[in-house]
């Protein structure tokens, strides 16, 4: 059963909005040491706003001129949206927040609050749907201990996206598309084929938008926004085996657990503020790293908690966070 309680945050759609709404700085120059990856995309950024006006490389299918957005958190929706919002093609952007994964509650009001906070500043509706997370657990029921990118994974991705779809359906959007698939924490084509199922049902009336969004470009304006709007930066994806494997590595590692709010993380800094460094972290040799061995562990252990903790025991001296070097990677951001 899915609980259809609903609150809608008035806002100007884009019609009446121009785009100029959304004007963000470059953020600080790029060091003399950064990634070649890092300063291609800056100069990329540059070029774009090279006219004095922001230009969107976004291409919506055709057709396609009314959006629903569905949002999973403030930092994964920045640069989606000012691309969609700055799209001449469409008419009107809408974002939906519907996540019935996250936990727990506290995490989920402060990762809702401050999508709202955003799009309200940018004049973009923002649809409030109902925390349903008994849903959730009933249908993730025999995954708990699945790895991240799993068939949980894909049940939570299927749930969001089919609920997207309904509403699109009946408030006449032309397509839909989800700010997971900016994250390079997720599989883009797991998140995708997600998308493209939630549709099928509507007899070709919605449509899916897939497009690349996670490009350097796009991540490295990610953290760019993050960072100029100080978002809260969290720590783990959202749902609470997450949250139990996050934390069970950190111990294995010595590394403090997870912090749920306030004004302390449990690792590295509480807000987004560098957005080179907060790219970095999402970087795809790092994602690559944390995923293989994340398999490594559910291929050794399962579900079995007691094989659990003793293959953890194995990465003890294979920490992503070295304390005498002060690099931090691979912990947050999702």
């Amino acid at each position: 059963t899915v609980h259809n309680t609903m609150t809608t945050t008035t806002a100007t759609t884009k019609s009446s909005s121009s785009s100029s709404s959304i004007s963000y700085s470059e953020g600080a120059k790029l060091p003399a040491n950064a990634p070649p990856w890092a300063v291609a995309a800056s100069q990329r950024l540059r070029e774009k706003r090279s006219s004095g006006k922001y230009v969107s490389s976004c291409t919506p299918p055709p057709g396609v001129t009314r959006v629903l957005l569905h949002s999973c958190c403030a930092p994964c929706s920045g640069a989606m949206v000012e691309e969609m919002h700055s799209c001449p093609e469409l008419e009107e952007v809408v974002v939906f927040f519907y996540n019935p994964n996250i936990h727990p509650r506290k995490e989920y009001e402060i990762r809702k609050e401050e999508n709202k906070r955003f799009c309200e500043r940018l004049s973009i509706k923002f649809i409030d749907v109902d925390y349903d997370p008994d849903s959730w657990y009933t249908r993730t029921k025999g995954m708990e201990y699945d790895p991240e990118r799993g068939r949980r994974c894909t049940s939570c991705f299927d749930m969001r996206m089919e609920r997207t779809a309904l509403y699109a359906s009946q408030h006449g959007f032309h397509a839909i598309a989800t700010t997971n698939a900016t994250s390079r924490w997720k599989d883009a084509k797991q998140v995708d084929g997600s998308g493209y199922k939630a549709v099928e049902k509507y007899d070709g009336l919605l449509q899916y938008w897939c497009q690349d969004w996670q490009s350097d470009e796009m991540t490295l304006r990610k953290y760019q926004i993050s960072a100029e709007e100080k978002f809260y930066k969290q720590e783990y994806c959202g749902c609470s085996y997450s949250l139990r494997d996050s934390n069970d590595w950190r111990k294995a590692n010595g590394i403090p657990k997870i912090q749920i709010g306030g004004e302390e993380a449990g690792l590295g800094e509480r807000y987004f503020s560098d957005p080179l460094v907060d790219a970095e972290e999402e970087s795809q040799d790092v994602v690559d790293e944390f995923f293989k061995q994340a398999n490594e562990l559910a291929a050794k252990s399962g579900d079995d908690v007691k094989k659990r903790k003793e293959a953890l025991k194995v990465y003890k001296d294979r920490r992503k966070n070295e304390k005498d070097d002060g690099i931090l990677d691979g912990f947050n951001n999702w």
